[in-house]
């Protein structure tokens, strides 16, 4: 199978078609990036990067941030919870959290508001397109993103007053409505108004309680604005409600969607955010950007931790776990960019330089049933960078970027038992690119960038000292890519080579502590391993194969590795395989073009099998999805007939490892979270 998804990728990627040369009608659109410092095209980045547009957010009818990862290389998520919240890049990223503090690997930029670490949050209605950024960002953000980036760009406001709504029905009782509204107030302020409602049962059926428990309910209401009083100034703001209030049970001791739990969990959010964008280019040699958001977020996450009901076995115990945090994240960065007549060194070089600061406080308590009485804490953090960067023409198609960036850490930790912990740290990153333009439209890039992450401690009070304190890490990221418009821009295509370098990495781990009555208490944990690395590729391709057929496909090869690492239970994972970093993933797809209203969209998309955590070998099982989806359009109205994983396969996004089953005398066995099951709905758009 692995050898012919190749082959295929081959023949997709550099290959030709019949007909290739008469599909004038479906050249390659130009797919401009928000997340630099310019508004760039895709073909101008020298690096790994996949945009996913509204277009197949649509055929997916993709609700969530979770929905569409498939399509990015090397990009997996983690669950055990109802929404997919921590992301993996590449194999580096956190799995999960159960206590302060958690510094990200991965961001998550919703409208310019830091998100990362509740990516719950990431609801895909009304946005304009998804940007993912492959590798340590360590210029543009810093330690936020020291394996990537993802950010979520909602639309924005129109000249032309418009309007549109959305009705869903599927499967699984699930219903949706959603609409906006756009146009303009006056002759230079415009605004959009968008909001959307969805439930569903969800998947999992509690047999105790006879009812479903994993149920779904999730809003969004978005407003912005944008207001232009002259032709050197502009003003967008962007405000978002989020409400998502599922219930969470999606563990039983069986291994089976049906759970027998009597206190099943849930899992809410509910975040308000602001931001504001201020440009100024009324300046002769460079242009100002403030950027300045706010967010308040509170979040509730709990589980029936022994996953069964009083009175189920003997030997049983009953417990809850719960976890309310109330998070609070303002930043502020002000940015100066050259413009044309800006440049320097000979009119040779572009630059950026800006300063960037953020503060973010989080409140966590805990309730649990083995804790005598509530534990709370308080994290607070501040972050202050500033950063540069060049980008110089060296004549004869050869290019050159150099990008620094210097960021002062700052923490301050409390909690009830009488912890106390205050890091400072000053962290660098950066990036050089030396890049050559084979033709107008293909480039081709080696780039080497720095990444890091603060370090951090523990805080569990049963943790031994010595497992308190984790240092930073830091990650240099080595890539060669080639990427551009082939074959008279039938063919679009993206090929990157990587080696990452890992120093005092970061991972999660756990150790399984005995109780008094025979059953165990799971406590996770933030260590450090000697060394690492991971190394792949990442290749994406679209090609117009005629006016009626379009072939995509996107292939993401990964290998990983840890070196003199020991784990919490004294095995030697050396030259093992990192946790959450399957060693392949793809997809295949063909949209073809039935008549001038119809389009068919069918893919598959698959992964490889992955250790779920450090702490054990305990493992998924590698699988393949199968999609569809029949669109057919009609003067304003769209009806979309969609299907996800159709041959209903069962497939894993969240494992742990412990005793939980008191039949079994609570031996260590693997417990899983299964996945999104067969999905089936008509969805129906109409834009007036």
């Amino acid at each position: 199978m692995f050898r012919a998804l190749l082959i295929f990728f081959s023949f997709v990627s550099f290959g030709r078609f019949p007909n290739a040369q008469t599909a004038a009608e479906n050249i390659v659109e130009e797919i401009v990036v928000n997340t630099d410092y310019r508004q760039s095209n895709i073909n101008e980045i020298p690096s790994s990067l996949t945009v996913i547009d509204e277009n197949l957010i649509q055929r997916k009818n993709a609700q969530h941030l979770e929905d569409i990862l498939f399509n990015a290389p090397n990009v997996n998520f983690s669950s055990g919870a109802s929404r997919a919240r921590f992301y993996q890049i590449r194999g580096v990223g956190e799995r999960g959290q159960f206590s302060e503090p958690l510094n990200s690997s991965v961001g998550v930029i919703i409208d310019g508001v830091d998100f990362s670490g509740i990516g719950n949050a990431a609801m895909l209605y009304d946005v304009e397109q998804v940007e993912i950024l492959l590798g340590p960002q360590g210029t543009r953000y810093g330690s936020n993103a020291l394996a990537g980036l993802i950010n979520l760009q909602s639309k924005a406001p129109t000249n032309e007053a418009n309007y549109g709504l959305q009705f869903e029905s599927a499967n699984h009782n699930s219903e949706g409505l959603a609409g906006y509204l756009s146009g303009p107030i006056s002759e230079n302020m415009l605004y959009r108004l968008s909001a959307q409602k969805i439930t569903s049962d969800g998947f999992n059926t509690n047999q105790f309680l006879d009812k479903k428990t994993s149920q779904r309910d999730e809003g969004t209401v978005r407003a912005k604005l944008q207001w232009t009083p002259s032709d050197s100034m502009q003003l967008d703001l962007t405000g978002s409600k989020i409400d998502l209030d599922n219930g969470y049970d999606g563990f039983s001791l069986d291994n089976a969607r049906d759970t027998i739990s009597d206190e099943p969990g849930f899992d809410r959010q509910k975040a308000d955010l602001l931001s504001a964008r201020l440009l100024l280019t009324q300046f002769e040699r460079f242009g100002v950007e403030v950027l300045l958001t706010h967010a308040d977020s509170e979040t509730g996450y709990a589980y029936d931790e022994d996953w069964a009901y009083v009175g189920f076995h003997p030997w049983e115990y009953s417990s809850t776990d719960q976890y309310f945090r109330d998070r609070g994240t303002g930043s502020a960065e002000i940015r100066f960019v050259s413009s044309e007549s800006g440049r320097i060194f000979s009119d040779t070089t572009d630059w950026v330089f800006g300063i960037y600061s953020l503060n973010q406080e989080v409140h966590l308590k805990r309730t649990y049933t083995f804790l005598p009485a509530d534990f709370n804490s308080n994290y607070d953090i501040g972050r202050t960078a500033i950063y540069g960067e060049v980008n110089s023409d060296l004549g004869e198609a050869w290019g050159l970027t150099l990008g620094i960036r210097g960021e002062k850490f700052s923490a301050t930790y409390v909690d009830t038992n009488s912890v106390h912990f205050r890091p400072e740290e000053n962290l660098y990153g950066g990036k050089v690119a030396l890049t050559y333009r084979t033709s107008e439209t293909s480039l081709l890039y080696a780039s080497v960038s720095q990444g890091y992450k603060t370090g951090g401690f523990n805080t569990d009070g049963s943790l031994d000292q010595d497992l308190r304190d984790f240092d930073a890490e830091g990650l240099l990221n080595y890539e060669l890519g080639l990427k551009g418009s082939f074959y008279d821009d039938h063919l679009q295509a993206q090929l990157a080579l990587f080696f990452m370098d890992r120093d005092d990495v970061q991972i999660s781990s756990s150790v399984v502590l005995p109780r008094a009555d025979g059953s165990s208490e799971f406590v996770d944990y933030v260590g450090n391993a000697a060394t690492g690395s991971n190394y792949g590729l990442e290749l994406s391709a679209r090609y117009i194969a005629s006016n009626q057929i379009i072939f995509y496909s996107s292939l993401g090869i990964l290998r990983t590795k840890y070196q003199s690492f020991i784990n919490s239970a004294g095995d030697d994972l050396s030259d093992r395989q990192q946790a959450h970093a399957p060693n392949y993933q793809y997809t295949l797809g063909v949209d073809v073009n039935l008549n001038s209203k119809i389009k068919l969209d069918l893919n598959i998309q698959g992964k490889d099998d992955f250790y779920f955590s450090d702490s054990h070998n305990f493992r998924s099982k590698n699988y393949d999805l199968i999609n569809a989806s029949l669109t057919y359009n009609f003067e304003e109205w769209q009806v979309t007939l969609w299907g996800r994983n159709l041959s209903d396969k069962n497939y894993l996004v969240r494992g742990f490892f412990f005793g939980n089953d008191p039949r079994e005398n609570y031996a260590s066995k693997g417990y899983t979270q299964l996945g999104e099951p067969k999905r089936i709905g008509l969805t129906l758009n109409m834009t007036f």
